[in-house]
């Protein structure tokens, strides 16, 4: 069986085209979005995905802006960093590019965070509404993977779900978005991860396996039901090289598939921006 790509490149371009319209809508009405970044440190891998969100923003029109802090920076000074982010007008959105040296304290950050300037989502409040069907920014990865999903007509509403991972920025928060009862979700999820005795158990009775554990080649193409959709959403490094959660034999089984470079990650990132022209439009229309 061939495996049809989830090609999260070709959503993720049709998603920001159709935010470049909405950009270029509130910009004519003297609202520029803004998104900022803050990044402590030099880890390149962090550098570089800090540099294609300031590109995306860019591509559709979105200022943004940035501050580059050292790696021993303290916490009070990046407290104050937060501070001034929250209270600059221009910032719609912003977020704290994770992970923090580790002499900083990365929830009480995140806690510092405006809720309403939330650009990942992920803040205890909006959280909090996601849990309640409430509105507010999705957190992206999740978001995305359902974005991706439904373009390709893969059926969630129904369906048998299983995630692998709990982490923060998926397992927990997607869990909580497919089991709402509203369009393209309305799905019966299960949650397991590396502590699951036999994960395979619950992976070969899902029409959608969702891996996001970040363990190198863990769902192998034995655990999968034949003709299922399969996201590998959780990457690691493995002596300098991103590997995917997904075997190779994979592909060879699944329905659908993320292609192993251009699946999740472009997705995220499209949602990102889309929180952060949510944000601008949620400001534009309190301050008129």
């Amino acid at each position: 069986m061939a495996a049809q790509l989830l090609v999260g490149q070709r959503v993720a371009d049709e998603v920001k085209a159709r935010l470049a319209v909405r950009v270029q809508d509130l910009t004519s009405q003297g609202k520029v979005p803004g998104l900022g970044t803050i990044l402590v440190g030099d880890d390149a891998s962090s550098a570089r995905y800090v540099a294609m969100k300031h590109k995306d923003c860019e591509e559709i029109g979105i200022a943004s802006f940035h501050r580059q802090l050292s790696n021993d920076v303290s916490q009070d000074e990046l407290n104050s960093v937060i501070d001034e982010f929250n209270i600059n007008p221009k910032v719609d959105a912003y977020l704290i590019q994770l992970p923090l040296p580790g002499h900083l304290d990365e929830v009480a950050s995140l806690m510092k965070v405006n809720p309403d300037k939330d650009v990942d989502g992920l803040h205890p409040v909006n959280l909090g509404k996601l849990v309640m069907g409430a509105d507010g920014p999705l957190p992206c990865t999740p978001n995305g993977i359902l974005e991706l999903l439904n373009f390709y007509g893969v059926k969630t509403e129904g369906s048998r779900v299983v995630i692998v991972g709990r982490g923060l920025t998926i397992g927990r928060p997607l869990s909580m978005l497919l089991t709402l009862k509203r369009p393209g979700c309305n799905a019966t999820v299960t949650v397991v991860h590396t502590g699951t005795e036999d994960i395979s158990f619950f992976t070969r009775q899902a029409d959608i396996v969702i891996a996001a554990a970040g363990q190198a080649h863990l769902i192998k193409g034995s655990m999968i039901r034949s003709g299922a959709a399969v996201v590998g959403a959780g990457t690691t490094f493995v002596d300098g090289k991103l590997l995917s959660d997904l075997d190779d034999d994979v592909f060879e089984v699944a329905g659908w598939v993320t292609p192993r470079i251009g699946g999740v990650g472009p997705m995220t990132r499209a949602m990102l921006l889309e929180n952060a022209v949510l944000a601008a439009e949620r400001h534009y229309g309190k301050d008129r």
